[in-house]
Parts: C-alpha cells; structure tokens; sequence
C-alpha cells in the first residue's frame, strides 16, 4: 500500500528511518547515504533553530544548483518548519533583490560562485545570514580542495564577492548546536514559496503547503507506481532542484521511496551528463523535451551509455515534440511519458500511464484531480472543443503569497485554478495541450497555436530549434514570425517557407523567418517566446 503522509514532515522522518543505509544522492562522484543525510540535515536544523534563532514559518533562501548541500540544506529546514524559497542561481541583482524582499526571506544559502550578483544588493534586502558554500565542499580530503581550487583558480568561475558578514557552510558541521527540536507541522502548514518565472508580470510567490506537496507525492506514486519501487530506483536528476518539477519528483517523492538521485549540476554541459552516466545502470530519467532533443542529437558518446535498466523516462515543462520522442525511444528503446503541470499545483496535474502512452497528448488527471476545459465565459465546451484546463484538487496552492487580488484572477469561485493553458479532452480521456492562451497567433480571425507550427518545423532535418510568435500586422491583425536554429548555414528562408507551405495550412505558414545561433530559455530550458516577442 503506497503511503500518504499528512505532511512532509513525516515522509522525511519515515524515509531516513526506512533506508539509512541506501545510497540517496550523487554528485561528482561523491555519494551520501539516507543516514548521513539524515545527520547532516539534523544538524542543519539545529544550525537554524540553535543559532540563527529561527521560528517556524520563517523563510530560507537556497540559491543553488544540483548540489549535495542542496537536499541538506531543505530537508533541514523542512525539518524545523522554516519555509524554503527556492531562487535560480542564473537570477541577476534585480531579480534576487525581488524574491527576497517579496517572500522576507532571513537566510540565504548561495555557490560562492554566483554570490556576486546576491552581494551586490544584499544590503538593500531583508536576509540577515549569508551562509556561502563552494561546490566541492561536501567532498572529502583532497578531492574537496581540488575541486575548489580548480573552480577559484584555474576554471576561474568564481567572481570576486564580499558580505559584511557570512558563515562558510563548512563551519557550520564544525559545531554543535544541541538537537533539533521537534515542530508542530500540519498539512496547512507553509512549506515551500515557489516563485513563477514572471512571464506575465511581477513574479509572484506560489503558497505550496505541506499538504500540497504530501498530496502530490501520493498522487504521483500512485500514478506512476512502477517508477518508484522502494528501495531500488535509480534517477538521473538533469533538471535543476529550485524548480518545482525537479524539487517534488526527486527530492519528495524519488525520495520517499528510496531512490538513489544522481545529480548533475549543470544540465546544458552534455558531457557532463554523459559522463556521470557512465556505468551507471539507471532506470528512470527525467527530462524535458529540450534536453531529449539536444542529446538524441549529440556525438559525445550518450548513445554508448547503459540503457538496459531504463524503464520510465518522462517529460513535461514544455511540450514533448514528437521528433524528440521519436529519437529518444530509438537510442535508448524506452518511450517517452509526457504529463503535465504548473507551479501553483505543486507542479503535477496529468500524465500518461506507463501502460498505454499517447504521444501528443498529456495524459489523464492523476487521482483525486478534476479538471474542466472551460471557454471565456467560465461554461464547459464539448469534446474535441478547445478550452482553458482548470483544475481542483488536493495538489491545487491556496493562493500567492500577499497577493490576494492576483490569487483572485487565477482562482473561480468554486475552488477550480485556471492554468493558462489551451487543450482538448478526448472521448478516451486523454487531454492534449494546444498552447498557452496568450501565446496564440490571430491571423485573419484564425487561432493559430505556435507549438503546432513549431512541431511541423522541428521535423525539418536542418533545423535544430523552432519558435513562433504573432508579429502585429495591418492586414491580417498579427502575421506569424519564426525564428530558426539551423543545422547547417546553408539553410534559408525560402527553404523554411518552403517546407511550411507543404506541411500547413495556408494561413499557419510563417510570413518573417529569422535565423539565430540560440533560442532564449528559462532556467529549465523553456523557449521564451515573450522575449522573442519583445
């Protein structure tokens, strides 16, 4: 029977005590057990309670990437019921500056390797402990020295910073601060302040409660039961754990059931991945479609690695393209489960089953999860119909963070959040995702959906990444502007005109082409169509 906790204070204590001995996380080698993962994020907690004097409820900034002390540092204040704001390490001054102040954070955990930015307005926020660590330091004697040098000295990626104050997290496992004292949690409880990328304004902190997150752990294993059998998973985590995708599925529910998560810091580093894989015999893979995309195509040995093991690879973030399902399941023979989600519902609302997967489509709502596809005015459209996704259900947020007016916009009245997001329900159950309701193109009265003019393009064999945005126009309202990473220099407009014109209809086919070295992405790899836009 798969266990539900009512909050996740019990899915941490149940798991260290369930698999102490079991390997939990890797990272660059280096391996922590459940029990000294147990130990160290104890401590962490003492650190927090002892020490900095912190009180459930406070809030704690972690600015890292896949890191070791990553999981230390949230269990720990999961453990004494400090809520985690998770920030990107990629954020400039600006954007750390607004998180911190927004959510009140008091501590920060930040890589001395993008401190520099944190440093920079640091004093114009509300953080009253910097705790900075290096990236070996949860390594052992000389590695941990070697790895430190090399980035400070050699690589040279560790800019010059300066806090008036700061804790080295080393020191920190240098003391003793007496024992962690237990905490009243409940499933209302404030567990995580998961901060939306601000695409549509003024990023605004998404209010996950430990009820959320336990409740979509349970949802998700129950789900999925055959990609968490306890005690003897492999997960390779490439998607980075400040991200709500990453931070439920690896370091809740992989978690739970005693996964062993192998880390890789830097995702958009290919050998890297490849090379944390080597010999590694892995069974669950995590992805996005970018990722997939980028390493079905690569020449750095990934089609050599051991995908004996490989049982479950799934997708979601953006939308699964049907060429990078297509290559991924012929290198490593295992298909491509897509499913679906948003921040606000901690993230996971459907998903294929394992047993009868769709391409194209999002799957079915994973239990105790309604969802309706409503039009503008608020009514149920018909099957096939496109529509808004709205969705209820235990993993839904109660609301953002002192923003009762934006949680009003987002939420009806009857308790359904509206995601954003354009699909169909078909008549087996299945819903697919026609595209986010304000990235739709108006042309001569027609919707067009970019994901769709996007798919057809990235079928083209010289052409690596596509995007599609509404370009204001006279005649027609908006016409339809692409933009183009190409395989070869040798491709050309009139050749992407071209191939439109065969595979779309007449008013779908891209006016403006643009050919660029990159596409700009979100921190997990998200094309920004607004950038593009702007």
């Amino acid at each position: 029977m798969i266990p539900r906790y009512e909050h996740v204070g019990q899915l941490i204590e149940t798991t260290f005590e369930k698999y102490a001995a079991l390997p939990a996380y890797t990272c660059l080698g280096k391996t922590l057990t459940f029990r000294q993962l147990d130990e160290k994020s104890r401590q962490f907690a003492a650190f927090l309670q002892n020490e900095l004097q912190l009180k459930p409820g406070d809030r704690l900034a972690i600015q890292l990437p896949n890191v070791l002390q990553f999981p230390i540092a949230l269990y720990g204040a999961m453990r004494c019921g400090v809520v985690v704001v998770n920030v990107n390490p990629l954020y400039k001054p600006r954007e750390i500056k607004h998180q911190v102040n927004d959510s009140g954070a008091k501590v920060l955990v930040v890589l001395a390797n993008v401190a520099f930015n944190a440093a920079e307005i640091i004093d114009e926020t509300s953080i009253e402990h910097v705790i900075v660590t290096e990236l070996g330091d949860e390594h052992d004697a000389p590695k941990r020295q070697i790895i430190n040098f090399v980035c400070k000295y050699i690589k040279k990626i560790v800019p010059r910073f300066h806090f008036k104050s700061r804790r080295a997290w080393r020191s920190i496992f240098a003391n003793d601060y007496g024992d962690m004292q237990a905490v009243d949690l409940n499933k209302d409880s404030l567990l995580v302040l998961q901060y939306t990328g601000g695409t549509t304004g003024i990023s605004k902190g998404a209010m996950l409660t430990h009820g959320n997150i336990a409740s979509n752990v349970w949802q998700m294993i129950t789900h999925m039961p055959p990609a968490f059998d306890q005690g003897k998973e492999t997960f390779v985590a490439c998607l980075p754990f400040y991200h709500i995708y990453a931070l439920n599925l690896h370091g809740m529910a992989a978690f739970s059931a005693g996964a062993h998560n192998i880390m890789i810091p830097n995702p958009r580093d290919l050998d890297s991945i490849v090379s944390a894989l080597k010999g590694i015999q892995f069974t669950i893979f995590i992805g996005i479609n970018t990722l997939f995309r980028a390493l079905v195509r690569c020449d750095n040995g990934f089609d050599r690695l051991d995908f004996s093991k490989l049982k479950i690879t799934s997708a979601g973030g953006m939308a699964l393209t049907e060429d990078a399902a297509l290559g991924w399941e012929k290198i490593t023979g295992c298909k491509v489960i897509e499913g679906y989600g948003l921040t606000e519902t901690s993230p996971v609302l459907t998903g294929n089953p394992h047993d009868d997967i769709r391409i194209g489509t999002i799957g079915k709502p994973l239990p105790e999860t309604e969802i309706e596809i409503l039009d503008d005015e608020g009514i149920a459209v018909a099957f096939g119909q496109p529509g808004e996704i709205c969705a209820r259900g235990p993993q839904v947020m109660p609301g953002y963070w002192h923003r009762p007016d934006e949680t009003a916009k987002v939420m009806t009245s009857d308790g359904f959040f509206k995601t954003g997001d354009i699909a169909v329900e078909m008549e087996d159950g299945y819903y697919k995702i026609i595209d986010r309701k304000k990235d739709i193109i108006l042309v001569s009265g027609f919707n067009v959906y970019p994901n769709e003019v996007e798919e057809v393009l990235a079928l083209h064999p010289d052409i690596v990444e596509a995007a599609a945005v509404g370009v204001p126009d006279e005649m027609s309202g908006e016409i339809i502007k692409v933009f183009i990473v190409p395989e070869t220099t040798s491709l050309t407009e009139a050749e992407v005109l071209s191939y439109s014109r065969k595979n779309l209809t007449a008013y779908k086919v891209p006016k403006l082409v643009e050919f660029r070295n990159e596409l700009p992405k979100s921190n997990v790899g998200k094309i920004l169509r607004r950038e593009l836009r702007d």
